[in-house]
């Protein structure tokens, strides 16, 4: 089993995702109980062998990718532990969210 471990960014994301969806729904709990989910899933991407999700070495060629209720979770994986990156809706413009790769 590797360590879970989510970055500042990671972090960020899934407030953002309390809150707004708490304001949407006009329900703290419902906006727990998907945040939940989406920690649920980091950890179950962490607790399982092998390397999972797909690839994006379009955005960087060590990120993967894996989604989750509307939302996708970016990850890579580092020595013992997968590092959560970032965390962002499905239909965004991914791309524009990750720096420029210089081949």
């Amino acid at each position: 089993m590797r360590r879970l471990v989510y970055l500042d960014a990671a972090r960020r994301d899934l407030t953002q995702i309390l809150r707004y969806i708490a304001q949407e729904s006009g329900s703290t709990q419902t906006a727990r109980h998907f945040t939940t989910a989406l920690r649920q899933q980091c950890a179950t991407l962490a607790s399982l062998p092998g390397t999972l999700g797909t690839p994006r070495p379009e955005l960087h060629p060590d990120i993967r990718s894996f989604p989750c209720r509307g939302y996708v979770i970016f990850f890579r994986y580092e020595a013992d532990r997968l590092e959560v990156v970032t965390i962002m809706e499905g239909h965004r413009d991914v791309e524009r969210w990750f720096p420029a790769r210089n081949d």
